[in-house]
């Protein structure tokens, strides 16, 4: 492990969601069916200008992915075929930085330069994983990302929230989240498409009980 590495690094998870809440599928038709899930592809499907630019902005300092292994996939069999010109930047990023991916399967075939398979004791993989780097991104994943919400182990929320409603789907928190006070890191960006991104911290904070009696 490096030295130069502040410690502890953070652990940033970067999700796109519906009004709802629902997380599942949102990239493609075949990205995520499981559960009957019929709207797999969603927000391919509303255009969002604003979008690209901030994620764009917040890869800069990107240098480790932590993947859940469906989206492991996905970005395994398209990005490194998409690192050339101007466009590609995010590619060839993808394709230089390490990538984690947790499975307790310790049979997976992980292909893709740089991959290790992390999942046999979570915690303390992500106490490792924030020693060795600065900044790692928890892309979709939407399994994982309940897992680690589930523990807070995470230090960033970023959510894109699309003004769509499915009513059906995997949520982002479901009743397994770690009951917590967050932090709204800025204000909310939005775009002319009606996506609004929101960035939270973690704090130490739970949830108070009042009354207004």
């Amino acid at each position: 492990m490096s030295s130069s590495i502040p410690s502890p690094g953070r652990i940033l998870i970067d999700l796109f969601l519906t009004l709802d809440g629902v997380a599942q599928g949102p990239g493609g038709p075949g990205e995520d069916t499981s559960g009957g899930f019929r709207y797999s592809g969603w927000q391919a499907g509303y255009p969002s200008p604003g979008v690209g630019p901030e994620i764009e902005k917040g890869m800069r300092g990107l240098d480790a992915l932590l993947l859940g292994r469906r989206t492991y996939d996905i970005f395994a069999s398209y990005w490194p075929h998409h690192t050339d010109g101007d466009e590609g930047w995010i590619g060839r990023l993808f394709d230089r930085v390490p990538k984690y991916v947790a499975s307790r399967d310790s049979d997976i075939a992980l292909d893709w330069q740089g991959s290790t398979r992390v999942g046999d004791d979570l915690a303390a993989e992500i106490v490792g994983l924030r020693e060795a780097h600065r900044e790692v991104h928890v892309i979709g994943s939407i399994d994982l990302a309940h897992s680690l919400l589930a523990a807070g182990l995470f230090d960033e929320l970023n959510l894109w929230v699309y003004p769509l409603l499915l009513g059906t789907g995997k949520k982002v928190f479901d009743d397994g989240a770690m009951p917590a006070v967050l932090r709204l890191l800025e204000p909310p960006i939005t775009d002319d498409a009606g996506v609004i991104l929101l960035r939270y911290g973690r704090t130490d904070r739970t949830p108070e009980i009042g009354s207004f009696a």
